[in-house]
């Protein structure tokens, strides 16, 4: 990071850098919670269609909500502006997260994991818009943006330590509702990150950009029609589908790696503590090159300066290493799949720092947010998130001795598949006109 950043820049960076790796600690603990949870609060067994239709729906429901929410939040981020709606959503995931740890039914469970992904949904697109508006030097701008987003990943890794914790110590911790369930504290550990968000992202200043224009009475009325006008068009829809396309892939392959891990040779006959650790340690490597492929990403944003070549960086590689990874290591290799799973991650959450580089040079201030939440949030949110109930779904009728193996070419199966979409999409991709904003 630049040394010229002033104290409060400094400031700003670290809650926005904590700020995003809370959002995907709150994303991430799904994966890592859904199999213990389903067994206990509805007595379901792992690889039965019922136990894969609640995956689904846990998966995509809070996402289909997160997307209608969020793209509202986005149009308040443009009419209110971007500080307030930000501590809202603060406020809204971390109380979420709370409850959903005293869940007593899979439809309560259901309920406090929606309303948590609708925070979350709101929060990165406020986040994404204020960073860009209160750095507006193009390549301040986008080294500030790449690596606060980099702490994305550092979230995957808390929670999968947060996780690792609550399975070694839950014995000795208070009892919630007569049980020491561990799923349950990992849940409620989310918490834990926002209450430096809450209590310092209030006081922080407004965007600039916005709060002058705001003053002066020239911000125009945010307008989610005006995103399919003529100047907008190619851009709203194209976006929309290259994230869902991102989306895809984590959601549709890379999630399920905790259901993937316990039916492998070395770990099928483990206990289930022992399991956990072993879904523990994939998760830790895949976290890992989620980490390094944000890095790399950052640095090479003000390096590459065509932005449809900066993400085929990440997407032609991609195409192949991911499904193969699926095909393959999943289903045959416990040591194959650690480095295969570190290699998903850098490919595939390289591209979400992307977006975020990406999508406040192409809407003007007063559509920033609300163009911004259509893509994220109808685009990936929506749509993206589908693939994680395409791939259970399809697990059903896919080809394999047992339920991890069915699930492993399900989800090689649905990563090929976005990953195609989105190479070819690439090619539709709009330049951005100039590094500057546009106003």
């Amino acid at each position: 990071m630049p040394r010229r950043l002033t104290l409060t820049q400094w400031l700003i960076c670290i809650i926005a850098a904590i700020g995003f790796a809370f959002d995907i600690y709150e994303l991430l603990v799904l994966p890592l919670i859904v199999g213990p949870a389903l067994q206990e609060l509805g007595g379901l067994k792992p690889g039965t269609p019922q136990f894969n239709e609640w995956v689904g729906l846990l998966f995509w429901i809070p996402a289909l909500a997160g997307g209608v929410f969020g793209l509202i939040g986005g149009y308040l981020t443009d009419l209110f502006g971007r500080r307030r709606v930000l501590t809202w959503s603060i406020l809204l995931y971390a109380l979420s997260a709370l409850a959903a740890g005293f869940a007593t039914s899979l439809p309560m469970l259901l309920f406090f994991r929606t309303t948590t992904f609708v925070g979350v949904c709101v929060e990165f697109v406020a986040a994404v818009a204020w960073l860009a508006e209160l750095f507006p030097e193009p390549k301040l701008r986008e080294s500030v943006i790449g690596y606060t987003q980099a702490f994305s990943s550092v979230g995957g890794l808390l929670v999968t330590g947060a996780n690792a914790l609550s399975v070694a110590y839950a014995a000795n911790w208070p009892a919630i509702h007569g049980a020491h369930a561990s799923w349950r504290y990992t849940l409620i550990s989310g918490v834990i990150p926002a209450i430096p968000l809450i209590l310092i992202r209030p006081f922080l200043p407004e965007s600039p950009i916005w709060k002058e224009k705001k003053a002066a009475g020239t911000l125009k009325r945010p307008s989610i029609a005006e995103l399919f006008a003529p100047q907008y068009r190619t851009t709203t829809i194209v976006t929309a589908l290259m994230f869902a396309c991102s989306y895809g892939a984590a959601f549709g392959a890379i999630q399920h790696l905790p259901r993937i891990v316990p039916g492998l040779p070395e770990v099928v006959n483990l206990a289930r503590p022992a399991q956990q650790q072993m879904v523990n340690a994939v998760q830790g490597f895949q976290e890992m090159g989620g980490l390094m492929g944000r890095v790399a990403l950052a640095f090479l944003v003000v390096r590459i300066l065509g932005r449809r070549k900066l993400l085929r960086v990440f997407q032609a590689p991609g195409l192949l290493v991911v499904p193969l990874v699926f095909f393959w290591p999943a289903v045959t290799s416990l040591e194959l799949l650690k480095w295969g799973a570190a290699l998903a991650g850098f490919f595939t959450v390289a591209q979400f720092s992307f977006w975020g580089n990406y999508l406040p040079r192409v809407y003007p201030t007063y559509l920033r947010g609300t163009g911004e939440s259509f893509a994220a949030n109808v685009g990936g949110r929506m749509l993206g998130t589908s693939a994680a109930y395409v791939t259970t779904s399809l697990s059903n009728t896919m080809p394999g001795a047992s339920p991890a193996t069915k699930l492993a070419y399900a989800a090689g199966a649905v990563a090929l598949f976005v990953y195609l979409c989105g190479f070819l999409l690439s090619f539709k991709l709009p330049e951005p006109a100039h590094q500057e904003l546009p106003e």
